[in-house]
């Protein structure tokens, strides 16, 4: 069966951030672009006295991937891009959308100033149920800020030098940033180990694999405060990262590593490290019961804080 990126689109300039990343991955993947809209048939009560008829509703939701698939086609000629039109639940749609996908794509919207960034209902029940990876595009993201050239200031779309209408990717001699990886060494699932690793070879660069730890909760009631105590968890819990990656090393031999293994808020580490990241991968645990979200205060901080895109891959 041929590799599959699927994009979730609503006609927001979000999504369609989300579909432009989600072409630049299908062509690292060899892969093909499907672009799937949702729509929502109007209440009956609604429906009774709409504000527009339901043709002319129906009308413009067709419009939303049509014309989107006709702006990734211009700028990525040589992908295979096709459309669907579905009708139901947005995220109940989306989420078994994604059982037949590689890479289910959505996007996000940026609150302005320390505000981080807003991830929607829908999205957030499409990431606690979707069993494939989801990754979530932030709004004005570009080709530009996930490669080096990009200056700082690019990962708030104050680059000068790229103009929005520069959708495609840079040339190939410019290099990826890094790829980062939450891992938490008491269970290191290989799901988000491989995808992330998988990401870093396809892109040629590096990845950064980021571990927070807290010292003892008994160590901070200590008169004086111990200092090979915390020097020894400190060793310790770094020595636990290298075994953790020590097999997927091996694995993926061309593919540089940077380990960090700090005390701190592994959300707030993660956050930091992504500064100047191609992409964010963390976990999420699969969990059996249908009612909350389930998707885990770390990722739900790195969803609505990291400036880069962020993959989210679910595992038991």
């Amino acid at each position: 069966m041929p590799r599959t990126v699927t994009v979730g689109l609503d006609g927001s300039p979000e999504s369609r951030a989300a579909a432009e990343w989600a072409a630049r991955e299908a062509e690292l993947l060899g892969a093909a672009v499907q672009l799937v809209h949702v729509w929502e048939p109007v209440p009956e009560p609604m429906a009774l006295a709409p504000v527009v008829s339901e043709r002319t509703h129906l009308s413009w939701t067709e419009r939303v991937p049509r014309e989107a698939a006709q702006e990734l086609r211009r700028h990525h000629p040589d992908l295979d891009v096709t459309t669907e039109q579905l009708t139901g639940v947005p995220a109940q749609v989306l989420a078994e959308t994604a059982g037949t996908a590689d890479l289910l794509v959505l996007g996000s919207r940026a609150l302005g100033g320390l505000g981080g960034f807003l991830v929607g209902s829908v999205s957030l029940s499409v990431v606690a149920h979707a069993r494939q990876p989801v990754v979530l595009v932030r709004s004005g993201n570009r080709a530009g800020q996930e490669h080096t050239t990009g200056g700082k200031d690019s990962r708030n779309g104050e680059d000068s030098e790229e103009s929005e209408e520069s959708a495609g990717p840079p040339s190939a001699e410019v290099p990826f940033r890094p790829v980062v990886l939450g891992l938490d060494t008491r269970r290191p699932d290989p799901g988000p180990i491989e995808f992330a690793f998988e990401a870093a070879l396809r892109r040629g660069t590096s990845l950064r694999v980021v571990h927070g730890w807290y010292p003892p909760p008994y160590y901070g009631y200590a008169v004086p405060a111990d200092a090979e105590l915390y020097t020894a968890v400190e060793v310790g819990e770094a020595a636990g990262l290298t075994e953790a990656l020590r097999p997927w090393r091996q694995k993926y031999p061309d593919v540089a590593v940077e380990e960090r293994s700090a005390a701190g808020s592994p959300a707030r580490l993660l956050v930091e490290a992504a500064e100047d990241a191609s992409l964010v991968v963390v976990g999420r645990r699969v969990r059996r019961n249908p009612l909350g979200a389930h998707i885990g205060h770390v990722t739900h901080a790195v969803l609505h804080h990291a400036t880069a895109p962020v993959a989210v891959v679910a595992h038991d």
